[in-house]
C-alpha cells in the first residue's frame, strides 16, 4: 500500500506523520504550512517540526501520470517494455552461447589433461616398479629355464604356451604411432617366386625403418635413408600376415597361419622367442601400449594375451557362444578394452580384466577385414567383404555412418591418423577420408595389387603403403 500525503495527495518522497492529526505528509510541506501558520493543517491545533515523526519506506511506489492512464499511452508504455525485454533476451542468448563455447573448450581441455595425467601416471608406477625390483627396461627378459630340447633342434628358439593367469599392469593407453618418410620408393623386398607384401608397420622411434611381412615367409626390415635392406628374419614356416615394431625396442613381432608368433632381434637377425597361444592360423596382432604384452587372434576362435618378456600365455579367452573363427583384433586406446572381427561379419568388444565379451556390433555381410580404433577412443571403424567401411560411435554402441565402396572392392587396412582428422583405407586402391564429414578427400590408386597395408607419418603429413606388388610407396599428404 502507497503512502499518500494529505496536503497534495501524492506519494511522498519523505514522508513523515503529524502526532496531532495522525496524517502523512510530504515533510517539505508540512514543513513549510507549519512555518507559516504553527498548527496542523488537519485539525489547527498547535504543531512544532520537532513533533513531526519520519516514515520510512524503502521503495515509494510512485503512481504514473495522469497522461499514462490513457489508451495510446498505455499500448507505448507495453511496447516499450516488450522492446526492453525483446532486448535483453537476446543479450542473454547471446552471454549463453558465450559460455558454451567456454564451457566446451574447458571440458575438452580437461579431458586432454586427464588422458596425459593418467599416461604419466601410468609411466611412473612403471618406472618405480621397475626400479624396485632391477627389471631390466632396455631389452626383452630372457626366457625362464625349461626343459632342454630334444637332440635336432637346430637351435631352435624355446616354444611357450603355458597359460600363467592375468597380472594388474593391464591399463594402458594403445600405441598406434606411426612415422613419416617423404619419398615414394619402389622396390620388390620378398621373393618374386612367392610375390606378395601382406603386412606392414612403421618404426615409431626411427622414421627410416619399415617392417614387411610377404607371402615368402620372411620378415623384412627396410631402411629407406640408406635405401637397403638392415634384416631379412627367417623361421616361420607360412606366410606372414600380421607384423608389429616394437617403440622403444630393437625388437619386432610377426604372425602366421603356421599358428606361432614370434618376436626377433632386428640387431641380432634372429628369432629370440617362440609363443604358441593358438592352435590354428593367427590372423591378428596387436600390441599394447606398455610394449610387454600381445593380444592375438586366431581362426581356432580363441584370443590370447601374451607376455613378451617371458614368452607366456597370460589369458587365453573363446567366445563359446558364437563358435566362429576371429579375423582381426586391435587394442582401444585406453588399453583397457579391445576389439575382435569375426568370420560372420560381428565385431566383439571385449573387457580385458574380466575377460568377457562387453558389447557387440552387427551389420556387416561378410567376414570382417581389418578395424581400427580412432585415438581419441570415440569411434571404431572397420571393414569386411561386403564392399563397406562402417563407422561406429563407441560412446552409443551404435552404427552412425556407412561407406559404400565400388562392388567388389577388397577392404584391407584402415588405420586412423594420431590426431583422428583422417581415416585411410588400403585394398583395391587407397582412399583417404575426413573425419567427422567422412567424405573422400584423396585417392592413389599407384599399387598395381592390392594394396595390403597403409600408416599415417607424423601429424598426418605423409601416408605409407605396401601392397602385393611387393612395392612401398610412400605419399606426400
Amino acid at each position: 500500500m502507497s503512502l499518500v500525503c494529505a496536503i497534495s495527495n501524492e506519494v511522498p518522497e519523505h514522508p513523515c506523520v503529524s502526532p496531532v492529526s495522525n496524517q502523512v505528509f510530504e515533510r517539505r510541506l508540512i514543513e513549510k504550512f507549519i512555518a507559516e501558520n504553527g498548527v496542523d493543517p488537519m485539525n489547527g491545533q498547535p504543531l512544532s517540526e520537532e513533533q513531526l515523526i519520519d516514515i520510512k519506506v524503502s521503495h515509494p511506489i510512485r503512481p504514473k501520470a495522469a497522461s499514462a492512464t490513457s489508451i495510446p499511452a498505455i499500448l507505448k508504455s507495453l511496447q516499450d517494455e516488450w522492446d526492453a525485454v525483446m532486448l535483453h533476451s537476446f543479450t542473454l542468448r547471446q552471454q549463453l552461447q558465450t559460455t558454451r563455447q567456454e564451457l566446451s573448450h574447458a571440458l575438452y581441455q580437461h579431458d586432454a589433461a586427464c588422458r596425459v595425467i593418467a599416461r604419466l601416471t601410468k609411466e611412473v608406477t612403471a618406472a618405480r616398479e621397475a626400479l624396485a625390483t632391477l627389471k631390466p627396461q632396455a631389452g626383452l627378459v630372457a626366457p625362464q629355464a625349461m626343459p632342454a630340447s630334444q637332440p635336432g633342434a637346430g637351435g631352435e628358439p624355446m616354444e611357450v604356451s603355458e597359460q600363467v593367469g592375468m597380472t594388474p599392469e593391464i591399463i594402458q593407453k594403445l600405441q598406434d604411432k606411426a612415422t613419416v618418410l617423404t619419398t615414394e620408393r619402389k622396390k620388390g623386398l620378398h621373393s618374386a617366386s612367392v610375390p606378395g607384401i601382406l603386412c606392414m608397420d612403421l618404426c615409431p622411434s626411427d622414421t627410416n625403418k619399415v617392417l614387411t611381412g610377404g607371402a615368402d615367409k620372411n620378415v623384412v626390415v627396410f631402411d629407406k635413408k640408406e635405401e637397403q635392406i638392415i634384416a631379412t628374419l627367417k623361421g616361420h614356416t607360412k606366410k606372414v600376415t600380421s607384423v608389429i615394431y616394437h617403440p622403444s625396442q630393437s625388437v619386432v613381432f610377426s604372425a602366421s597361419p603356421d599358428s606361432t608368433i614370434r618376436v626377433w632381434s632386428v640387431t641380432g637377425g634372429n628369432c629370440v622367442q617362440v609363443v604358441r597361444a593358438h592352435e590354428a592360423s593367427v590372423t591378428g596382432l596387436s600390441l599394447h601400449a606398455t610394449g610387454d604384452y600381445l593380444l592375438s587372434s586366431s581362426e581356432d576362435q580363441y584370443w590370447a594375451f601374451s607376455d613378451i618378456q617371458t614368452g607366456r600365455v597370460l589369458t587365453k579367452v573363446t567366445d563359446e557362444a558364437a563358435g566362429v573363427a576371429l579375423t582381426c583384433a586391435q587394442f582401444h586406446p585406453d588399453g583397457l578394452i579391445f576389439g575382435t572381427g569375426t568370420a560372420d561379419s560381428q565385431i566383439k568388444i571385449w573387457d580385458l580384466k574380466e575377460r568377457t565379451n562387453v558389447a557387440n556390433f552387427p551389420g556387416h555381410s561378410g567376414p570382417v577385414t581389418s578395424i581400427a580404433f580412432s585415438e581419441n577412443g570415440y569411434y571404431l571403424a572397420t571393414g569386411a567383404q561386403d564392399s563397406s567401411v562402417k563407422l561406429w560411435d563407441l560412446r552409443k554402441l551404435k552404427n552412425f555412418k556407412t561407406i559404400a565402396l565400388d562392388n567388389n572392392y577388397e577392404v584391407k587396412s584402415l588405420v586412423f591418423d594420431q590426431s583422428g582428422t583422417y581415416l585411410a583405407v588400403g585394398g583395391s586402391d587407397i582412399r583417404v577420408y575426413i573425419c567427422k564429414q567422412w567424405s573422400e578427400v584423396l585417392n592413389f590408386s599407384d599399387h598395381s595389387g592390392l594394396v595390403t597395408g597403409v600408416a599415417f607419418g607424423d601429424n598426418a603429413q605423409f601416408l605409407s603403403s605396401a601392397g602385393m606388388d611387393r612395392s612401398l610407396k610412400f605419399y606426400s599428404l
